[in-house]
């Protein structure tokens, strides 16, 4: 199975899945910026994003048949199982940047990225919601001069869109994950340490998940602690989803037979909600306090920490090789761009 992407620095930039729940928030951004060329499994669902400005093709990445595309930058908004986009992006000296990967795939991501020696940025933007928390963590970081624990909560709203593989990512939580806790690897069971937390001015419930920035912004912002919490607007899903894991539903009814029932714990997505996030970040200088909203939600949140990645890689100064959200150069301005797609930024 051989893509050919051939970097054409006059030519689209390549959204795949760029006509999903995600892909589809992005376009309407990207295209006031760039040409664009989305791609997925079935070109009559992009057709009413269709323009002068936009073009909808095939590329089913479970299928054999290779693709073909002169393009300026690629981002994927889907699970690259196959790690087919990154070859093809990497070896052709294309930009590239990857908002989807749960942890474990970010970890072989940078893996075959090293291995492909790429010519161009590579940006790892998997972080909760595009990297977006990442971002804001590494700007309040530089407030308290290093990061010593970072904690993120997240309010997950029970009638916000989301994406079939926004419930792939969090439909792994039978299984444990390393975080770093006082400066050492400790292994965590998803759904446990629960806590509650003022998330805007909301009560929430919250446990651990797995998620990438528990695994990068040690390695980035030199953190000692990172801990992810996850809760839903609904304290009586909280509830059932505890409940759930309490009786070992993500163990023993891991496979294929309950999955409906698995999903329909975690996705049942609405007309659309509000997202909201809290960071906390300790270090010397004390600490720092940050409230993300997005009333548009969790895929218009993601979709501007992807925007946020392809000006970071088709910026004059950005640089060859594997990088993370929270490496860029100007946190602050990162923040500014945030909000300037119309999420707010509270600091506290």
């Amino acid at each position: 199975m051989i893509d050919h992407l051939k970097l054409d620095t006059s030519g689209p930039v390549l959204i795949v899945g760029g006509y999903g729940t995600v892909g589809a928030a992005l376009t309407q951004h990207a295209a006031k910026e760039w040409p664009l060329l989305l791609t997925g499994r079935n070109p009559d669902r992009g057709s009413h994003l269709a323009s002068d400005r936009v073009a909808v093709r095939a590329w089913d990445l479970n299928q054999p048949e290779p693709f073909e595309a002169g393009v300026r930058a690629v981002i994927s908004t889907v699970n690259d199982a196959d790690d087919r986009v990154l070859r093809a992006a990497a070896s052709a000296g294309i930009p590239y940047v990857d908002v989807t990967r749960w942890t474990s795939r970010v970890t072989r991501a940078i893996t075959l990225a090293t291995l492909l020696r790429p010519t161009a940025p590579v940006l790892l933007s998997s972080g909760w919601m595009g990297g977006v928390t990442s971002t804001v963590a590494a700007a309040l970081a530089q407030e308290v001069g290093e990061a010593a624990e970072v904690d993120i909560s997240i309010r997950y709203d029970t009638n916000d869109q989301a994406g079939a593989d926004s419930v792939d990512f969090m439909d792994r939580l039978g299984l444990e994950f390393e975080a770093r806790k006082g400066g050492k690897a400790a292994v965590v069971r998803p759904l446990t340490d629960t806590r509650w937390v003022d998330i805007a001015g909301h009560r929430t419930k919250v446990a651990r998940l797995d998620t990438p920035e528990q695994f990068t912004l040690p390695l980035t912002l030199g953190a000692g602690s990172v801990a992810t919490r996850i809760g839903f607007s609904s304290n009586t899903s909280t509830t059932a989803l505890l409940a759930a894991r309490a009786v070992g539903l993500f163990r023993w009814g891991s496979g294929e037979k309950w999955a409906p029932l698995r999903r329909s714990l975690l996705y049942s997505p609405g007309s659309g909600g509000t997202a909201h996030i809290r960071v906390e970040v300790r270090g010397a200088a004390g600490t720092k306090t940050a409230t993300i909203t997005d009333p548009l939600g969790q895929a218009h949140l993601t979709a501007a920490g992807g925007l946020l990645g392809l000006h970071t890689v088709l910026s004059g100064d950005a640089q060859p090789g594997v990088s993370f959200p929270e490496s860029a150069p100007d946190p602050a301005e990162q923040l500014a761009k945030l909000q300037s797609y119309g999420v707010t930024i509270l600091r506290s």
